[in-house]
């Protein structure tokens, strides 16, 4: 297994730094004052602050969440700062996790606007009904209006959360397929190894993508799962690879 990186190795130190001082301060929701202030908020909710776009990928819910998303950077995001160098790598990480953001706030918008308009078409007014969920209420008839789905995604598109580097990740095994295309990677559940060419879009048509648009309704049980931030750091990373490739970019090292 190839020795851990400079930028790598910064990366993790950031992330394990703020995963123990949030967990110092309490639970992982929105009573601790490092995670109100940290964590991806909607950003039309008063806790959204403009930094969040960024830290937010240096947070986590929970020790087998930064345990995942940590060995997987150090996994493949070494490989990938050895022959890109430091520079180059970083951008790439950090434009992935840009692009989750703006992919998963995107989705929450539109989740949330379609909520607004059933409530506006039977007589509420925007400016009452975002009053209302800032103070961390709903109305009593709002669910007698939407469908249950309807309701659930509007809800939880305001008043829910987003931490994590999973973006960024997921932006990093899509670069390595595309360098990769051969290596064989395997999940505890899978026995048999499949190359990554294969791997990377598999898992997230199968579960990031299914997840992403029936995750709510599903068994009538949410995941929990930012799948749509999944999903916007992989189109980052394909991108900006099929970029680099066409352009021959990645021949460059940004030292």
């Amino acid at each position: 297994m190839m020795n851990m990186t400079p930028v790598v190795k910064q990366l993790l130190i950031i992330n394990i730094l703020f995963f123990i001082g949030t967990m110092a301060l309490g639970d992982f929701n929105s009573t601790n004052p490092a995670y109100r202030f940290l964590a991806l908020y909607f950003f039309e909710n008063s806790n959204f602050y403009s930094w969040q776009p960024l830290s937010h990928m240096f947070m986590h819910g929970s020790f087998m969440h930064i345990a995942f998303n940590m060995f997987a950077l150090y996994s493949f995001g070494s490989t990938l700062e050895h022959f890109w160098g430091g520079k180059k790598f970083l951008f790439f990480y950090i434009s992935c996790g840009l692009g989750a953001f703006l992919l998963h706030s995107g989705v929450n918008y539109y989740f949330f606007q379609e909520g607004v308009n059933i409530l506006t078409a039977n007589g509420f007014v925007k400016f009452d009904i975002v009053q209302l969920l800032d103070q961390g209420k709903i109305g009593t008839s709002w669910k007698e209006l939407m469908s249950v789905s309807d309701f659930d995604n509007f809800t939880s598109a305001y008043f829910g959360t987003a931490v994590g580097a999973s973006g960024a990740v997921y932006g990093l095994l899509v670069a390595f397929a595309f360098m990769f295309p051969n290596a064989e990677l395997a999940l505890m559940f899978i026995p048999v190894p499949i190359k990554a060419k294969y791997f990377v879009p598999i898992w997230l048509i199968l579960y990031d993508g299914f997840f992403g648009i029936f995750g709510n309704s599903f068994l009538g049980v949410s995941s929990g799962i930012a799948h749509f931030a999944h999903v916007g750091g992989a189109i980052t990373g394909f991108l900006m690879m099929w970029f680099w490739k066409k352009s021959q970019f990645n021949k460059n090292r940004w030292n």
